[in-house]
């Protein structure tokens, strides 16, 4: 009974060293084989990391030409639209992204599709130029001028804020100057400039009526400061007061859509700038103060102010109310891809 004993321990014994010695063969056969797929995964991961810095270099060189493209498209002749005996119109445009954008562009570009000797100089409030605006002003027909400069986010405006809270369009005001006083030759050049918000309505008239300012042309604007109109009073050809409402006694209480400037001006007084430190109401009166301009200056145009020609205009803030309805009822809402 013993040596029975003894023999199935023996064989238990043999079996079980086999047993480990087939698992040992497998383990080590397991750990081989990870070893390679830890290789593969490396090497995967190298050629991805490869493809990803090739990937990246061509988008940049993607942008770089699209830039190049762009700067060739704003350099392209217009002649149709250019008469050398005309000064030019130099027309600075702040912007902002918002989902009535592009349609305020739209608008304002046919009304200056219809105006010679035309530069626009659309200014993003934004850190970079946006796909949106530079698809748009791929496809205009007027020379034009891309830049963008952001806003610090303590100067914006808040949704639930006034739009006389703070003031917009400064430093995007500002870049228009500093390209105009950078790219255009003092002795050489001659032209009006004039700021014009993107949501504002302009005649074409109006253009023709600035063309030919001496200093600074001035002129009625409608539906401003809770009047039907804002307006210089003018006695013959000269201003001598100003039909307003808010803080009359101001320098200069005139819209910006109410004024424009020569273009020496601002080469004569290089340190003429917006500010975003000066009190509700104050820009014009403030610009043209430092522009050295008295009341003695201004040039009354519009049939002595008294025909209107621009309209403080400002479009509805679309709601997009029912997005998420739709999203909720069939699935999805409409198409992100297409832009409006």
């Amino acid at each position: 009974m013993g040596r029975f004993t003894l023999r199935k321990i023996l064989y238990l014994y043999c079996i079980s060293s086999i047993v480990f010695i087939l698992w040992l063969l497998n383990y080590h056969m397991s750990i081989r084989e990870n070893d390679d797929w830890e290789e593969r995964i490396a090497t995967l991961n190298q050629r991805l990391a490869k493809k990803q810095t090739q990937l990246d270099e061509s988008r940049q060189l993607i942008i770089n030409y699209e830039e190049k493209l762009h700067k060739c498209r704003m350099l392209k002749p217009y002649p149709k639209h250019f008469n050398s005996s005309l000064p030019t119109i130099y027309l600075i445009t702040p912007t902002y992204d918002r989902i009535e954008q592009r349609a305020e562009l739209t608008r304002l570009y046919y009304t200056l599709l219809h105006v010679p000797n035309i530069h626009w100089i659309l200014v993003e409030d934004s850190d970079r130029k946006t796909d949106k605006v530079r698809r748009f002003l791929a496809n205009c027909q007027i020379p034009y001028t891309h830049l963008n400069v952001a806003t610090p986010e303590q100067l914006k405006l808040k949704s639930s804020d006034p739009n006389w809270l703070k003031p917009r369009g400064v430093l995007q005001r500002n870049a228009g100057l500093t390209w105009i006083r950078s790219s255009l030759d003092k002795q050489t050049n001659r032209g009006v400039v004039y700021f014009a918000d993107d949501d504002n309505t302009y005649s074409v008239e109006l253009f023709e009526e600035m063309r030919s300012t001496k200093k600074v042309s001035v002129w009625p604007v409608g539906m401003v400061g809770g009047l039907r109109y804002e307006s210089p009073i003018c006695d013959r050809n000269s201003v001598t007061g100003w039909e307003v409402y808010f803080k009359p006694d101001r320098p200069f209480p005139i819209d910006m859509a109410g004024f424009a400037v020569n273009l020496q001006l601002f080469f004569d007084h290089p340190s003429a700038w917006f500010s975003n430190n000066v009190q509700r109401g104050y820009q014009e009166s403030t610009i043209l103060k430092l522009l050295d301009v008295t009341m003695a200056d201004l040039e009354p145009r519009a049939e002595k102010c008294t025909k209107i020609l621009v309209w403080h205009t400002r479009t509805e803030k679309y709601k997009i109310k029912n997005e998420a309805k739709l999203k909720l009822k069939r699935g999805k809402g409409t198409n992100p891809n297409i832009e409006i």
